[in-house]
Parts: C-alpha cells; sequence; structure tokens
C-alpha cells in the first residue's frame, strides 16, 4: 500500500523547508524527506556558520584599526578557533532543532530517509511507497574534488567547517565565491593563504571592477597570488604536510591544507530520475521551465540541482512562488531570476544586483552609459592602510535606468538591499541623483556620482 500527499518533497535544505511549509499553510498535506540534517547546505556548511566566520574575521581586521583610533592593545592578536568552532556548532544545532519544530508546527511528515523516484508519481523512502500529485525535487549541490592523483587528501567548504584547529599554511585553489570568502577568513586570522587561480583573476562571472578590486585587496593584505595555475598532483610529504604540483612545474611546499573551491555539482544520482523519465543536461542539471516544471508533468525541481542562480535566497523565494501557485490560488506565480543581488563577504564585501558593464554592452549595445566612483572611505582616514571602496552605476538609454550596480568597499553587504529594490523597480540615475544623500556614508556616493 502506498502513502499518498498533495506534495512530496525531496531535500530539506533552504528550498525545500520552504516549499513545504508554504504548501502545508495552504492546507496541502505534506511529506518532507530528508536524511541529513536539515536546512542543507546554507544552514550547515555554507551561508550560516560562513557569515560567523567572517564575523570574527572582520573582528580581526577591526582590532588591527582599532590601534590607530587610539585604542592600548599589547601584543600580537590571538584567536582561539577551536572555541569559535564549538560555539558555532553549537548555535547551527539548534537552528537545525528549529527547522525541525516549525515543520511540526505546519504539520509537515519528516521522512529521515532518502527518496528515489519508482514512476513518474511514486517514491520509495524508508521502506515506505509514497504516492504524490506533486514532487518537488530540492536535493541541493555538492563541491567538487578534482580528478587528480592525491585529490582527496584536500578538503572542500564542507570540510573547511570540520576544521579543529587553523591551518598556519594553506593553499585555496579555485576563483569564485567560496575561494574568495574563505581565503579572505583564513588571511584575517592569521594564515600564510596562496589563492591558486586557473585565470588571471577573480569572479569572473560578475563585473570586471569587482574581481579586479578583490585581488587587489588580497595582495594588499600580503596573500600571495599565482594566476594561470592548474593542479595536477598533490601529495603528502614525510613530514605530513602537503605538497601541491601545477602542471606548469610549479610547486607549493610545507601547506598544512589544501582547499579545494573549483564549483560545485547538482545532487541527484541515487533519485532514479530514469524511472520517473525526468531529464537533466549535460551538466547535470535537471530541466526546468520558469514555473520550475521538469518534462514531466507535476514533476519540479528548484535551488542548485536546477542549474539556476546557486544562492540560498533564491531556493527559498523558488520553492515559496511553487506553493503559492499550485497550492495558493495564484496560477501566473514564479520567480523571476533577472535582477536577483548577492553578496560576496570577501575582505572588504562585495555587493552586486543587476548586469555587469559586459553583459550591459552585449545587450544594449551603444545605449549603455557607465558611472564610476572610487575614495576612501571616511573609516580609512584614521588608519595608515588605505584601501579605496569602488562603485559602478551601468545605465540604459536616454533615460539612463539602472540595469547594474556593483560597490566594493566597507559595508557593500548591507547597503545592497535597498538599491537592489530600487533597481528592481526601474529607477533611473535621475531617481538617484532626486534622493537626499545620507551623510557621511559611502552609500552616499551612490547617489551623489558624476
Amino acid at each position: 500500500m502506498s502513502d499518498t500527499y498533495d506534495l512530496a518533497v525531496i531535500g530539506g535544505g533552504s528550498g525545500g523547508l520552504a516549499c513545504a511549509q508554504r504548501a502545508a499553510e495552504y492546507g496541502a498535506r505534506v511529506i518532507l524527506m530528508e536524511p541529513a540534517r536539515l536546512g542543507g547546505t546554507c544552514v550547515n556548511v555554507g551561508c550560516v556558520p560562513k557569515k560567523i566566520m567572517w564575523n570574527a574575521s572582520s573582528l580581526a581586521d577591526g582590532m588591527r584599526d582599532a590601534v590607530e583610533y587610539g585604542f592600548q592593545i599589547g601584543g600580537d592578536i590571538a584567536h582561539d578557533w577551536t572555541s569559535l568552532k564549538c560555539k558555532r556548532d553549537a548555535y547551527i544545532l539548534r537552528l537545525n532543532e528549529i527547522y525541525e519544530r516549525n515543520l511540526n508546527s505546519r504539520k509537515v511528515e519528516l521522512l529521515r530517509a532518502a527518496a528515489r523516484f519508482t514512476g513518474p508519481h511514486k517514491l520509495e523512502a524508508g521502506g515506505r511507497s509514497i504516492d504524490a500529485a506533486h514532487i518537488v525535487i530540492a536535493t541541493g549541490g555538492r563541491p567538487l574534488v578534482p580528478p587528480i592523483p592525491g585529490g582527496e587528501l584536500g578538503i572542500t567548504s564542507d570540510e573547511f567547517f570540520e576544521l579543529e584547529e587553523r591551518p598556519q599554511r594553506i593553499a585555496v585553489v579555485g576563483s569564485g565565491y567560496v575561494a574568495v570568502e574563505l581565503g579572505g577568513v583564513f588571511a584575517a586570522l592569521g594564515s600564510k593563504v596562496t589563492l591558486v587561480l586557473r585565470g588571471a583573476t577573480l569572479l569572473k562571472d560578475f563585473d570586471a571592477m569587482l574581481g579586479e578590486a578583490v585581488l587587489r585587496h588580497f595582495v594588499e593584505a600580503g596573500v600571495e597570488i599565482l594566476s594561470t595555475g592548474h593542479p595536477a598532483e598533490l601529495k603528502r610529504a614525510a613530514d605530513h604536510t602537503l605538497e601541491l604540483n601545477l602542471r606548469d612545474g610549479r610547486k607549493l611546499n610545507s601547506l598544512d591544507a589544501v582547499l579545494w573551491a573549483i564549483g560545485r555539482v547538482p545532487r541527484f544520482q541515487n533519485l532514479h530520475l530514469q524511472a520517473a523519465g525526468v531529464e537533466h543536461d549535460m551538466h547535470g542539471y535537471i530541466k526546468t521551465d520558469p514555473f520550475q516544471a521538469t518534462n514531466v508533468s507535476g514533476v519540479y525541481a528548484i535551488g542548485d540541482v536546477s542549474g539556476r542562480i546557486a544562492l540560498t535566497p533564491v531556493a527559498i523565494a523558488a520553492g515559496r512562488r511553487l506553493s503559492d501557485r499550485l497550492f495558493g490560488g495564484q496560477p501566473g506565480r514564479y520567480l523571476d531570476y533577472e535582477n536577483v543581488p548577492t553578496v560576496i563577504f570577501s575582505h572588504p564585501p562585495v555587493g552586486t544586483v543587476g548586469l555587469s558593464e559586459s553583459k550591459a554592452r552585449e545587450r544594449h549595445g551603444d545605449a549603455v552609459q557607465v558611472f564610476n566612483s572610487k575614495f576612501v572611505p571616511l573609516y580609512r582616514s584614521m588608519t595608515s592602510h588605505k584601501p579605496l571602496t569602488e562603485m559602478k552605476l551601468v545605465t540604459v538609454g536616454p533615460e539612463q535606468r539602472i540595469v547594474g550596480l556593483h560597490v566594493v568597499g566597507p559595508g557593500a553587504d548591507e547597503m545592497l538591499q535597498g538599491f537592489a529594490v530600487a533597481v528592481r523597480m526601474g529607477a533611473t540615475k535621475r531617481d538617484f541623483d532626486d534622493t537626499v544623500a545620507i551623510h557621511p556614508t559611502s552609500a552616499e556616493e551612490l547617489v551623489t556620482m558624476k
């Protein structure tokens, strides 16, 4: 006999939880299947614990600056990594428990088991057979390890959160979000960091100004940069340290750790998609239309497994809108993937929304006009180290509609959310110019830029 549900959600990450709970609020009978800790990547090995580590590393930066603001801080700044890890992990466990209580309060059935398809609308999980009118795949992704000799000796972002001690010398291989964020944490807390880049710069999927600025900040912070570096082998030396060999003969010796930050792949290998007839693309991402629907009626995919923008708020928004449409009487409801804001928690942070300058020119040609600003923020008036804050507005047409907004500098993470609303609403450069500035702030530069 099969148990029958209105909605079955495979995966208890941010997207799956949001979708399941919203559907239950509309009165749907919902089951969610997840064998691991609730919250997925974001809560357990991503956004939340990462931000805690970024907060710690930002405090380290602030303590160094405090001396130049007149504070008396004697000796070297010491940090207890192990103590922070214990406190951080305890907080994450509390979040796991909160998520389970939230499911219970909304009467979402939680099945602690992995699910697999046995037919288009049939699943098997934990020895049970489950039928559902609607099935949502929200299984997320996993970090890649390069297929090179000794690749397993390195760690990924998952294992970063298992480190009991901070490595003294580490190589971070990659140039995207994870490499920039975790490399910055290690450097600020005192590790000797080498960034190994496949190309020549960082954050290549973003506006070029952002990658160039972050790279300069890394160099100023004493991070070693190896460009056009392609790992060939990782091996353990006689003294138990690691040696990373690159294809061109360059070597990095005496490493305590190597962190692979070379991308992520969708996690669906054990779902038996073929039993349902669900299609995926050549990269393994499940194909979906704008309404998150797969090629099989009644089967949907949200979050990282769908190959859309791999951000927690995106998965949450997609999951909620899907349930709004299926159970909330909102037939046209779906997530618009244009103008999605995002922040990279580098040192200093990066905020970006909309089109890069190059993408805008590809789409709009000569109708693009760009405004730039570089300045030393007031905070740095009292410090000997004076990294620049940089901003860019990308506009289109005679009305100068803002289609891209990019910031790197202290406070970029917090200032972006409000400006993202303006960009999404179609604000123009004149709208920004007509907004009274808040002084003295860095954000005021976005409404006074010439």
